[in-house]
């Protein structure tokens, strides 16, 4: 429960700054880039020194760099504008397939705000690495995916702190229905931002995909809540070993032998707990004035005990008057009933 509820609220933090406060800025950028104008001739009333105009350079190309090391193909243009100052970009795809980069070859590059965004070659217009106008989808597919992420999260913190004793027996999917829609939500967020074309967009199909889970998820719980219903006592017909048997599971309770290890060994009336598989050391045996009441699945206000991949099984016990709960995989419940039941 705790660690449900830091966890949500890290990706909570995470997310509240890169939706916030970072990819608004990065929207800015990108708008204010879109926006711009070409800058006013020298000796006129500009915004050149600032660099919030585009500046238009023509030049010509010295060489050309691969960039190493990434997914997608990139490349370094280096190039020496006529007044004898270098420049130097990034842009996207290989040198070998763009002739007009060769070098010798005139171009054009525009710079804003110090940097160069665009580079026009002879067969047309190329934006670097360095044009803001998608930055903000980066940011923004993180800050979606994180936060869709952590309230998965916030659902098993909520579930373990308010609904769980209402709806005592513990299932599974009582988590992983909502964990794993938030999970796929996530991925919807991650995407949506480079699905779209701006961030209203990506909101919107974020909203869509939200509305949809939801439906999906609560017709799933209401189908799942139903088939949970009806008697939660199980059935479990004892099994009486031959031979010793020895099998993961734990005694909870207040009473000496409980929590006294992981394993238990069960024989014709005889109940043990024990701390290691092998079952021969350290054994601490169930005492006859413990009697068995009844089988049932395991309930969220249980003491906290494995959960046996899911396939968990309590015999709620009582000795003289105190509960005790002897939790196992389902499958070795039927030896430790066995193992409980009187002697003829």
């Amino acid at each position: 429960m705790i660690g449900a509820g830091a966890v949500a609220a890290v990706c909570a933090l995470v997310a509240a700054w890169l939706l916030l406060i970072t990819t608004p800025a990065a929207i800015s950028e990108g708008t204010a880039f879109e926006a711009a104008v070409r800058c006013e001739p020298v000796g006129e009333a500009s915004d050149e020194a600032s660099g919030d105009c585009l500046r238009t350079v023509g030049a010509r190309v010295d060489r050309t760099e691969q960039v190493e090391g990434r997914k997608t193909p990139s490349y370094r243009l280096y190039v020496d504008e006529p007044d004898g100052t270098t420049g130097r970009t990034t842009l996207g795809g290989s040198p070998a397939k763009s002739p007009a980069a060769t070098p010798g070859a005139r171009v054009e590059v525009t710079y804003w705000r110090g940097q160069i965004r665009y580079v026009d070659f002879e067969a047309g217009r190329k934006y670097t690495h360095a044009d803001p106008r998608d930055d903000y989808k980066l940011f923004a597919a993180w800050g979606l995916a994180v936060g869709l992420y952590g309230t998965g999260f916030l659902w098993c913190w909520y579930w373990l702190t308010r609904r769980a004793r209402l709806a005592r027996r513990a299932q599974p999917w009582q988590l992983v229905l909502f964990f794993l829609a938030a999970t796929c939500l996530a991925v919807v967020g991650g995407l949506a931002p480079w699905a779209t074309d701006d961030m209203g967009a990506a909101l919107l199909l974020v909203g869509q995909a939200t509305a949809v889970t939801v439906a999906v998820c609560s017709v799933a719980a209401v189908f799942l809540w139903r088939r949970q219903g009806g008697d939660e006592t199980i059935d479990v017909p004892p099994s009486v070993p031959a031979e010793e048997k020895h099998f993961a599971g734990q005694i909870l309770g207040e009473v000496p032998y409980a929590d006294r290890g992981t394993h238990l060994v069960a024989g014709a009336g005889y109940l043990a707990s024990t701390p290691g598989h092998a079952g021969m050391a350290h054994r601490r045996s169930v005492p006859g004035s413990l009697t068995p009441i009844r089988v049932r699945h395991p309930y969220w206000t249980d003491p906290s005990s494995p959960a046996y991949e899911g396939r968990a099984w309590v015999l709620e016990c009582e000795d003289d008057g105190v509960p005790v709960l002897i939790v196992t995989h389902r499958k070795h419940m039927p030896w430790v009933v066995g193992a409980l039941a009187p002697r003829p």
